[in-house]
């Protein structure tokens, strides 16, 4: 038996990025206008994929319409924290920080086989908490980070980081949301630092999906 060794495909769906941005920026000026909003609140990591999020939804409606939150728990890394202060002051979008530490620690200390997998979910869904209360509270849409790769790998929790009602980013893969990052203007520290978990140190040890990830070249 003969093995054909296909040529290597390019690893990035090359798109037209200034399309791209007008086509997603007037999404979310049309999803908000249909719901009755003209405001954004976008959950800040410091990845990619909310920069990107947070880069489009300034574009589509200005930075004074956008809340940024950014909710770390004291297992994030600092390098989080540093990176989504420098992706709001890049935006010109004021950062709110709401730590979520005493929320999942308060329910860990009540569950004493919670395992790293269960609580990084436990964080995820808090985070949701605190958006969506936020959201109520200034009147604004919360807009989804994830990208169609995470959605295709099941990289994602249920009732966490798929919850906000609109995703940008949801029909773009993970390679072309570098593209476009770059594109937009994100800081390039943010879109070419390794992507790895937040949520708990036993998940950062892993390689994303259980292979190798890298930036764009």
């Amino acid at each position: 038996m003969r093995i054909l060794e296909a040529p290597k495909a390019q690893e990035v769906l090359e798109l037209n990025w200034p399309l791209v941005a007008d086509f997603l920026t007037r999404f979310i000026r049309e999803e908000l206008s249909w719901r009755g909003y003209e405001k954004a609140i976008v959950a800040v990591s410091g990845g990619v994929d909310s920069a990107t999020t947070l880069a489009l939804a300034v574009r589509a409606l200005g930075a004074e319409r956008v809340h940024a939150l950014f909710l770390p728990h004291r297992e994030s890394s600092p390098t989080s924290r540093e990176h989504a202060y420098l992706v709001a002051e890049t935006f010109g979008v004021a950062l709110e920080e709401v730590d979520i530490t005493p929320m999942v620690e308060g329910y860990a200390a009540l569950t004493p086989d919670l395992t790293p997998h269960r609580k990084g979910n436990v964080m995820a869904r808090a985070r949701m908490i605190v958006l969506f209360d936020k959201s109520e509270a200034y009147r604004a849409l919360p807009l989804g980070t994830g990208n169609k790769t995470e959605r295709l790998f099941g990289y994602f929790t249920w009732h966490g980081d798929d919850t906000p009602p609109v995703n940008p980013l949801g029909d773009l893969y993970k390679t072309q949301v570098w593209r476009l990052a770059e594109y937009l203007g994100v800081p390039e520290e943010v879109v070419r630092k390794p992507p790895p978990p937040t949520s708990s140190p036993a998940r950062r040890t892993r390689p994303i999906w259980g292979c190798a990830t890298s930036g764009p070249t």
